[in-house]
């Protein structure tokens, strides 16, 4: 199934969660620490209070304030994009915003992906990687796009249990772009 066709079918929980998970791994372009996002995930579990979203999401938007700057490189761009991830999110994660916005993270992350990938992805846009055509496609974005299949088809199998899954892909992909993110500050 395509990833396009995994976020139509996903409910609410899905969505916010995969959402979150594609703004996780982008959190060492907005130099937040690794657990900035962890009351956003436990709002999601069952024991967690999703009315509490909205409150937890403000208090991360403060955190990982920056200015929305783009000086031409890459990074910039990507550092961008992530931004206005969490500037779209919506502050209740059962309203049908979130749909959108999960459609919207999606796309945001995979380009993320495909602009810090040293190597050329052959499709000029990641629409088609997300309906399914990944012949010729860079293994950053590859990688990105398995994460992005991963959490929802955990969180479709399991619902809240699924949570703990879908929060392991995102840790692996944060420190995949980490690692990237670093070695290109090296290398300028």
């Amino acid at each position: 199934m395509s990833l396009v066709e995994l976020i139509a079918q996903a409910d609410e929980r899905g969505l916010a969660a995969s959402g979150l998970a594609c703004l996780d791994r982008c959190v060492p372009l907005l130099g937040g620490d690794d657990e900035v996002l962890r009351p956003l995930w436990a709002s999601l579990s069952d024991a967690g209070d999703a009315a509490d979203w909205g409150e937890l999401l403000e208090q991360v938007r403060g955190k990982l304030a920056g200015a929305e700057e783009y000086a031409g490189s890459p990074e910039d761009e990507a550092a961008l994009l992530a931004r206005r991830m969490l500037a779209a999110a919506p502050v209740d994660p059962s309203a049908t915003e979130v749909r959108v916005w999960a459609d919207a993270c999606s796309v945001a992350a995979l380009q993320i992906h495909r602009l810090l990938d040293p190597l050329e992805d052959e499709q000029a846009s990641v629409d088609a990687r997300r309906e399914g055509r990944t012949e010729g496609m860079s293994p950053l974005v590859a990688a990105e796009l398995r994460r992005q299949v991963t959490v929802l088809e955990v969180l479709a199998g399991h619902g809240a249990a699924g949570l703990r899954r879908a929060l392991e892909v995102s840790v692996e992909g944060r420190r995949v772009l980490r690692a990237v993110v670093s070695r290109r500050a090296r290398q300028r």
